[in-house]
């Protein structure tokens, strides 16, 4: 078990070969291979030993290792069965794997209360990222992410209101976490190499995390999938939004005609907290 070093691009091709495994492009397979990622990832994680790690995707097992080597207990979610069956066999006792669909278990076979603390480590496929962190964000919450992602999906996650990237998501995200820093990745850390910019996205839990209600989730979901039109006309008898939208309007002195990617943050957060003055 190899745990510090990420594999050469000619070691990940002899183990893809050997597992008899062709990268998937559709769920987003470009395995790590440099080893200073790796070791960025895990230190910027700042773990305590034996702590719980949440890994989405592990792929050939690089973050994996390392993740092990700092003496973390590793779960880990692999939709993929031959490279699942690769991290169990490889790691054995090391890791409580999982072979499923990570959007439907965000946090693997992870057991945790609310009040628990656990990371998220992971290079996450790019196809999954919007849904898997909506799915995240509406179970326990980690205290700490260092996620790997596709450079333009960390740049709406963390866009600023008002701007036309920001999304349901992204209100979500925001009023739970704090992005504490970012680092770019070259298209050559991965084999095979993406077509995308990447990002290493570092993310720290609030000291007072707001969460959405599936109802108020919901809600934003709707106003997004129709952000062209003015939130009056989407608000009008809306039994939610008619009430938030009043409300948000008075305390924050919202013009009516304003659309839902430039109304401020705090007054979407009005949706989670609709009976507080």
């Amino acid at each position: 078990m190899n745990g510090s070093a990420a594999l050469s691009p000619a070691a990940t091709r002899a183990l893809l070969l050997r597992l008899g495994h062709h990268p998937r492009k559709k769920l987003g397979q470009n395995f790590l291979i440099d080893g200073n990622i790796v070791r960025k990832s895990v230190a910027l994680a700042a773990l305590s030993p034996g702590e719980s790690v949440v890994e989405i995707g592990p792929g050939l097992g690089t973050l994996t290792g390392a993740l092990v080597a700092a003496d973390a207990r590793v779960h880990t979610v692999e939709i993929d069965s031959r490279l699942a069956a690769h991290i169990a066999e490889t790691f054995g006792d090391h890791v409580d794997p999982l072979h499923g669909d990570a959007v439907e278990n965000p946090i693997g076979t992870l057991q945790t209360a609310f009040d628990e603390s656990f990371s998220v480590v992971a290079n996450l496929p790019y196809a999954i990222t919007s849904p898997w962190m909506e799915a995240l964000l509406a179970g326990p919450l980690p205290h700490r992410m260092v996620l790997m992602m596709q450079k333009e999906a960390a740049d709406r996650l963390t866009a600023d209101t008002g701007t036309g990237s920001v999304g349901a998501v992204s209100i979500f995200l925001q009023s739970a976490f704090r992005e504490e820093t970012r680092h770019a990745v070259a298209r050559t850390c991965f084999y095979p190499a993406p077509a995308v910019d990447s990002t290493l996205l570092v993310l720290a839990l609030r000291k007072v995390p707001l969460r959405f209600p599936r109802e108020a989730r919901e809600a934003v979901r709707r106003v997004f999938t129709q952000r062209r039109k003015q939130l009056r006309a989407l608000a009008k008898n809306d039994p939610l939004l008619g009430p938030w939208w009043e409300r948000a309007r008075e305390r924050f002195a919202l013009s009516p005609t304003l659309r839902a990617e430039a109304v401020p943050l705090p007054a979407w957060q009005l949706l989670a907290t609709p009976d507080k003055p």
